[in-house]
């Protein structure tokens, strides 16, 4: 049975209700800053209430909401960086940190920063295709381009991944080196 277009209130409800935390870790792949993610869903959230009667694919049209709003907010957005010479002080001769090989939050916290450093485009379809588990077809549909371009966009994201510093293997000691 089809929605009246009375009931577009509830449907809208029940979608919120059941995809909110998909679409909530989808923003969040975007920003990597939880309050800028609940933001940026209730952002696309409120826009596509407005649509809400007039689309079929719910889900697809949030996603495209979240991606393009998502681009505005960080064209607009000054990111406060500011080159210098030197680099900041570690805190201590044996500091914790993203070097050492088995402290799985320095490796994530490392492919965040390497993420972060890509482009907003390339940054949208490595989160949609490898955390979201699109296709490359549902990816072109939600990033409004060809699936060529999600294809060449994945590449050239996957290229600058590979010579990132901050991925760099971290070279192990054995025993045997120490002698």
């Amino acid at each position: 049975m089809a929605p009246r277009p009375g009931d577009a209130p509830v449907v809208f409800d029940e979608f919120v209700l059941a995809r909110s935390s998909g679409l909530l870790r989808t923003a969040y792949l975007l920003t990597h800053d939880h309050a800028l993610a609940e933001d940026l869903l209730q952002t696309a959230l409120a826009k596509a209430w407005f649509a809400w009667e007039r689309i079929d694919q719910h889900e697809a049209y949030v996603r495209r909401i979240l991606v393009t709003t998502y681009a505005t907010w960080w064209r607009r957005r000054w990111n406060g960086e500011h080159p210098t010479d030197e680099l900041p002080e570690t805190g201590g001769p044996h500091p914790p940190g993203p070097t050492d090989p088995g402290d799985a939050v320095g490796q994530r916290h490392d492919l965040w920063s390497a993420m972060e450093r890509l482009p907003r485009r390339q940054r949208a379809v490595v989160v949609l295709r490898y955390f979201e588990d699109l296709t490359e077809a549902q990816t072109a549909q939600v990033l409004g381009c060809s699936v060529g371009t999600v294809k060449s966009q994945a590449s050239k994201a996957f290229a600058k991944l590979r010579i990132d510093p901050s991925l760099a293997p971290v070279p192990t000691t054995t025993t045997e080196d120490r002698s």
